[in-house]
């Protein structure tokens, strides 16, 4: 069995840093090789690093230190506290707003302190390098890179990027999900997820309202480039001469098979979270309202009932199981089409559609459970009820005629 790899999670997949390696431009060559290089050191430093770090407390105080395009962060100078007024560097602002809003997102919906629960200390490097075109979490520290510039840029401009890397180490205290296989694939799922939640709650955006994108503003208007994910269509993220075409797939049939090595992305991590991240942004639109309540809820308690190995077919049920025992049946039944929609079914779940007569199907898959058959009840009721209310309507209508 595969030990867990002790990955430097980075918002740039490798695929995408490997195609600008074919680029006919030198300077997004070297910028991609020198951030690929880069990567695969940080990964050998984290190692050893991890076996000591036990985290800092403080009440979640943020810190930002400058790297001055340098590679080594002890050499960072301190460019803002939490003592501080905003700096003249707009990289050291929005990395230090990023830290605070995606902290107290964490505290404030989901009652949790800081990264580790405990009040971890958040401490963000920027300028990162010379021409890095990343932004990781590496265990410790959120750490951005400037970009090349020509297809990347500052890598602070993005809140989901900010709080997609953070979650990494929400997931990192809480179950630690191996990050390869499915698990893997889950890992940067769950972070995309709250990367999302935390920019609409920022907004104060409706699941409806919300674009759903990770990384939309990170990219320079000179390449064609909408994000470098969608959550509501995986694979339609981009589809350029740079770049290709978005490989995310949004349901099982089109899941991707790749060698659980570091050239094969672990398994296809960055590749198979669109599979989930399609289910999410349905169960989301399915629930209606603010992403951030019942669906971010019910995601994060499965995030912690979950364990190193789990894959998407058991996180899928725990989804289930909380949406039923904590909320109610017309949650709980649109968690179970979400994950439908994409591929995997939840046994006693049961999710009503149309048949190709136009009269309601029920579309079990397995023995119902005594939840799923009150569920199943309930809806029947409220079908009826608005039959009839639609049948009193159209009878004052005919009165008053």
């Amino acid at each position: 069995m595969k030990a867990n790899c002790r990955c430097v999670n980075c918002i740039t997949p490798p695929h995408i840093l490997k195609r600008l390696l074919e680029s006919s431009r030198r300077e997004v060559r070297e910028a991609a090789m020198n951030s690929l290089l880069v990567t695969a050191r940080l990964r050998g430093e984290r190692a050893v690093r991890a076996k000591t770090f036990a985290g800092v407390a403080g009440v979640a105080r943020r810190t930002i230190y400058d790297c001055g395009t340098s590679y080594r962060l002890s050499s960072a100078n301190v460019a803002r506290t939490e003592s501080d007024g905003q700096s003249s560097d707009s990289s050291v602002n929005l990395a230090f707003d990023g830290l605070g809003t995606t902290r107290e997102f964490f505290r404030e919906v989901l009652g949790r302190d800081s990264i580790d629960g405990a009040g971890m200390r958040l401490n963000g490097y920027v300028h990162y390098g010379l021409n890095y075109n990343n932004a990781f979490w590496d265990g410790q520290e959120m750490v951005f890179g400037d970009g090349d510039g020509v297809i990347f840029s500052d890598f602070t401009k993005s809140l989901d990027v900010i709080a997609h890397e953070l979650t990494h180490g929400v997931t990192e205290f809480t179950a630690n999900l191996e990050y390869h296989k499915q698990s893997g694939a889950l890992n940067e799922s769950i972070s995309d997820v709250f990367g999302s939640l935390v920019k609409q709650w920022s907004l104060g955006q409706t699941a409806e309202e919300a674009d759903w994108l990770i990384g939309a503003d990170i990219t320079t208007p000179e390449i064609e480039l909408d994000a470098l994910r969608s959550m509501k269509a995986p694979g339609t993220a981009y589809d350029n001469d740079v770049l290709g075409k978005d490989p995310q797939p949004d349901h099982m049939d089109r899941f991707v098979h790749l060698p659980d090595t570091e050239d094969g992305d672990w398994a296809g991590v960055h590749y198979n979270s669109g599979i989930p991240n399609k289910a999410f942004y349905l169960a989301a639109i399915g629930i209606g309202g603010f992403a951030w309540n019942a669906p971010g809820d019910i995601w994060y308690k499965s995030l912690l009932a979950s364990h190193e190995r789990t894959d998407f077919q058991e996180f899928a049920e725990t989804t289930y199981r909380i949406a039923g025992a904590d909320y109610g049946c017309s949650e709980q039944t649109a968690v179970a089409d979400a994950w439908r929609q994409v591929g995997i079914r939840i046994a006693g779940a049961t999710s009503r559609g149309r048949n190709r007569k136009g009269g309601d199907r029920d579309e079990s898959h397995g023995p119902r459970s005594e939840s799923a058959n009150d569920c199943a009840t309930l809806a029947d009721q409220i079908k009826a009820i608005a039959n009839q209310v639609e049948k009193l309507a159209r009878d004052v209508k005919a009165l008053k005629k």
